[in-house]
């Protein structure tokens, strides 16, 4: 088969032998042969269209592991590979506009929601958790998973008896990792601490960060009063939820009280089930 010099491969291409070079030292686009002692490189013809996708695709800022997956697969699959990398592109972007249009907000003094926040009082009750440090794109996929392993280890402790919570012992977000613990109330301490107990002997030698390893935790949640406001699942994503928790906030500063515990999503819903505009979620502060 006829091999095509650098410099006609480039002309051919329309990409320079500078990032011709480059893409060989990443790894997604290798000549077809290189002179060992000069170095010297040349492509197949069938060469040129990988090496122009390749640059549209870097156009993309698409990562090169990417890049690399997508100009293996045949023409179909590296399409709908394409579509998966662009929708999740897109679904990014419009999280980071509502964040722009929230700290804009922020910045005016203006808010574009109105929240009635209201005050509960919660008795003293036992529960089960989970405790994990995480980043905020990780809380989508741990809290539903987090809640379900609790809920279902709640049968050997009497049942569930309250709604399920996320409490965030500190800030959650791309940079800050928490902690944020998941906990279910249950109506029995007694066999919840001696659940706690054999579980957490039958799971010493698991791997730490496997859900197997993670035996849950068993404590006294204090009776206190909590401030909080109602959302819906739209609202939940973030950044919307940031502005319900501001809310809650500026309530209890405005007022005098104080904060006495970390701060919590309180699900009372079927999320499965919900609409976007389904209220399922409870923002609250323990207040003193």
């Amino acid at each position: 088969m006829e091999l095509l010099t650098i410099g006609d491969f480039s002309a051919r291409s329309r990409l320079s032998p500078k990032a011709l070079r480059l893409y060989d030292r990443l790894g997604l686009l290798a000549p077809a042969r290189v002179d060992p002692a000069t170095g010297y490189r040349w492509y197949r013809p069938d060469q040129v269209e990988q090496a122009r996708l390749v640059a549209l695709l870097r156009q993309l800022d698409m990562p090169l592991a990417r890049i690399a997956e997508v100009v293996a697969l045949p023409g179909e699959q590296a399409a709908d590979a394409l579509k998966a990398y662009w929708t999740d592109v897109e679904e990014r972007h419009a999280v980071r506009r509502a964040l722009a249009a929230h700290i804009r907000d922020r910045l005016s003094g203006r808010s574009s929601h109105m929240y009635e926040i209201r005050t509960v009082d919660v008795p003293e009750r036992t529960v089960l958790a989970e405790r994990r440090h995480l980043l905020s794109d990780e809380l989508p996929q741990w809290i539903p998973a987090a809640l379900g392993r609790l809920t279902g280890a709640a049968a050997a402790c009497g049942g569930v008896a309250g709604v399920p919570f996320v409490a965030y012992h500190a800030e959650v977000n791309p940079d800050s990792d928490g902690p944020a613990e998941a906990c279910v109330p249950v109506a029995d301490g007694a066999a919840a601490r001696a659940y706690v107990a054999s579980t957490s002997a039958s799971t010493t030698a698991s791997p730490a960060d496997s859900p197997a390893g993670k035996a849950p935790t068993v404590r006294t949640e204090p009776a206190q009063r909590l401030a909080y406001v109602r959302i819906t699942k739209a609202q939940v994503a973030h950044p919307q939820i940031l502005s319900a928790f501001e809310a809650v906030e500026r309530w209890i500063e405005r007022r005098g009280l104080t904060v006495t515990g970390p701060c919590r999503e309180i699900y009372f819903a079927d999320w499965d089930a919900s609409s976007a505009t389904d209220e399922v979620c409870d923002v609250a502060f323990p207040i003193g």
